[in-house]
């Protein structure tokens, strides 16, 4: 059975537009998903991040956060005919706050992959609380002492790992310094769950704002790595995948090096299947 990808959409945070790009509309609110990835067809079912813990988490700083019954996970996969015991790995993109929140739902036997260097920064307290929380960090460091609750990936660039045939991780750097590309083989390609290296499809990779070079992608307003070390793990993603899958917008189709369509109706839709092309609109028709 060829492996499927779900995106899945685990709430939506409003925030300023030059937060996410910078100088893009400042001063205007725009909302984004918090996606996660449900990966099945293989030998056993993989999540790839979790969301956040909850909405008040967010009121201190500003950001309205909605959630409802249709974005819980337990609703998400259950359309699966899956429960939260079902999955077997949890594979996190990057431990911010938005990415593993609802880890702790899962039981200590559903084993959980993270970078060692991502756990590293998480601890270091380097982005402050509004990115690494307290009782995320923690609940990943009392899965680190028990046995077989959390796996750390050692990936540092020339090397991936593999999590189940056909499934692997590579260091991706750009967003943090710990972050990971999830690598799906699929009939049609390379998918690669990208978590946050980038945000907006459109003005960072489709019509860059800030850069006139071909092929030359806009940098992201949040993070933690330099400028080149983030437009050096975009242009990665684009140079070996057919399908990039970013944590916060639609899905993209790749060909190459650049976005040549993309889905939609993913983001609202529990059982769209980003691994078909043919559900996938052209840019030059959007």
């Amino acid at each position: 059975m060829a492996l499927k990808i779900y995106p899945i959409n685990l709430g939506n945070m409003a925030l300023d537009a030059s937060a996410l790009v910078p100088f893009r509309d400042p001063g205007k609110q725009v909302t984004i998903p918090i996606l996660g990835f449900l990966i099945l067809g293989g030998e056993e079912p993989i999540l790839v991040d979790t969301g956040s813990r909850s909405a008040e988490q967010y009121e201190p700083f500003g950001l309205p956060y909605e959630v409802t019954e249709q974005m819980t996970l337990p609703y998400h996969l259950a359309q699966h005919g899956l429960k939260l015991g079902d999955i077997r790995h949890i594979i996190h993109t990057h431990a911010h706050i938005d990415h593993v929140g609802m880890t702790d739902l899962f039981p200590m036997r559903t084993t959980v992959g993270i970078s060692r260097r991502e756990l590293e920064f998480a601890a270091s307290g380097l982005m402050g609380p509004l990115m690494y929380t307290a009782a995320d960090t923690k609940h990943l460091i009392d899965r680190l002492h028990t046995r077989g609750a959390l796996r750390l990936f050692d990936v540092d660039g020339t090397f991936e790992e593999e999590v189940i045939p056909g499934v692997a991780v590579r260091l991706s750097g750009g967003h943090t310094p710990g972050s990971l590309s999830v690598l799906v083989e699929t009939d049609a390609g390379i998918a690669n769950i990208s978590g946050d290296i980038a945000y907006s499809v459109q003005d960072q990779l489709i019509d860059p704002l800030l850069d006139q070079a071909a092929h030359e992608p806009t940098i992201s307003a949040n993070r933690a790595m330099s400028t080149l070390d983030e437009k050096k793990a975009i242009k990665r993603a684009l140079s070996d995948s057919r399908f990039l899958l970013p944590s916060h917008d639609k899905p993209a189709l790749i060909r190459g090096g650049k976005v040549v369509a993309v889905m939609h109706d993913a983001i609202s839709n529990p059982l769209a299947d980003v691994t078909r092309v043919d559900a996938y609109t052209p840019v030059a028709e959007v």
